[in-house]
């Protein structure tokens, strides 16, 4: 990797970038639909939910003909991850590249437009969807919480309330401690986004030397992940529930990412790079294996267990001994 990894060189107009791609952008309102739309929600869900599109899409092509003359290994990491999810982009909807290259500037960024434009709606829908569904996750069936929360108003949750407090309390702070609750109540202690909350982990317990994160089933439906062909879980899927849920249980009443105080998008961020570290690869991979057994039950990523009694187990015996007599005879 080169040593000017992360000094990009200053004299490259090319190089020189206001803002990461992969942080949202100005709001903009969009009145046309098509395609692209749709194909916006489902990637905002599942590979990446908080960026500027226009501005991915636009840096990226760019990038495109800078890589002809020296590998992506020379950016910087953040330039590297940018571009990781442009290709991405790129790869996941048949003749995009076609479209921007052969398009005017403009066109690159209606089209980044269209996408961003599915990215927030489906998270805005999902926020709406799930605001009161969030209750129905706080305790077992048929008891309540006490005292009630609103279905349709937020101010009674976050740190107001006990039960959605314990669950939002940073990971080395105790919310059984009243002066502590009283500083997380009052705003006297800020929370930042990479402190996670204890509702990550196992059974609402942070154990500091095994620091692994959840594996206990909540929510577990697959919705209309299967109509875009969806059979797993991803990095980004697991990111963007997290980042849903944190700000359910919270009293914010609007997701907004100039919101200091819910941090949401260094929230998103923190899980999602933690997840896409190749050195957590193994910890990641039997992470997403157990969530997509439990989302995607009659996906074949799954790998269930074949019933000892059935046809096919029946039918791998009889071709294993097969094997095993042919492999005999030629010795």
């Amino acid at each position: 990797m080169s040593g000017n990894e992360n000094n990009p060189s200053s004299g490259d107009p090319s190089r020189k970038r206001s803002a990461s791609a992969l942080h949202l952008g100005p709001r903009k309102k969009v009145t046309s639909s098509n395609p692209l739309v749709l194909h916006g929600r489902h990637f905002g869900r599942t590979v990446f939910a908080l960026c500027n599109y226009p501005a991915l899409l636009t840096a990226g092509i760019l990038r495109l003909e800078e890589l002809q003359d020296s590998p992506i290994e020379d950016y910087p990491a953040d330039v590297r991850c940018e571009h990781r999810v442009f290709m991405e982009l790129i790869d996941s909807y048949p003749s995009l590249l076609d479209r921007l290259t052969s398009g005017e500037e403009e066109d690159v960024i209606h089209v980044g437009e269209l996408l961003g434009k599915g990215a927030s709606g489906a998270r805005g829908d999902d926020t709406k969807t799930l605001k009161s569904a969030i209750l129905e996750w706080l305790v077992p069936r048929g008891q309540a919480v006490i005292p009630p929360l609103s279905r349709n108003i937020k101010s009674d949750r976050g740190f107001n309330h006990e039960v959605t407090g314990a669950l939002l309390c940073p990971t080395g702070l105790e919310w059984s401690n009243m002066e502590t609750k009283q500083s997380l109540k009052s705003s006297e202690t800020a929370v930042r986004g990479d402190q996670w909350p204890m509702f990550l982990y196992a059974h609402h317990e942070y154990d500091p030397e095994d620091p692994s994160v959840d594996k206990e089933p909540k929510a577990t439906r697959s919705g209309n992940a299967y109509l875009h062909g969806m059979k797993c879980v991803t990095r980004g899927s697991l990111a963007y529930v997290a980042t849903q849920i944190r700000f359910l249980l919270s009293s914010s009443s609007v997701f907004s990412r100039t919101d200091t105080v819910m941090d949401s998008e260094n929230f998103y961020h923190s899980i999602l790079n933690l997840l896409e570290d190749p050195d957590e690869s193994k910890e990641v991979t039997d992470l997403m294996m157990w969530w997509t057994r439990r989302v995607f039950p009659n996906s074949s990523l799954s790998q269930r267990t074949i019933s000892k009694n059935s046809a096919l187990s029946k039918i791998r015996e009889k071709r294993a001994a097969l094997q095993a007599r042919a492999t005999a005879d030629t010795n």
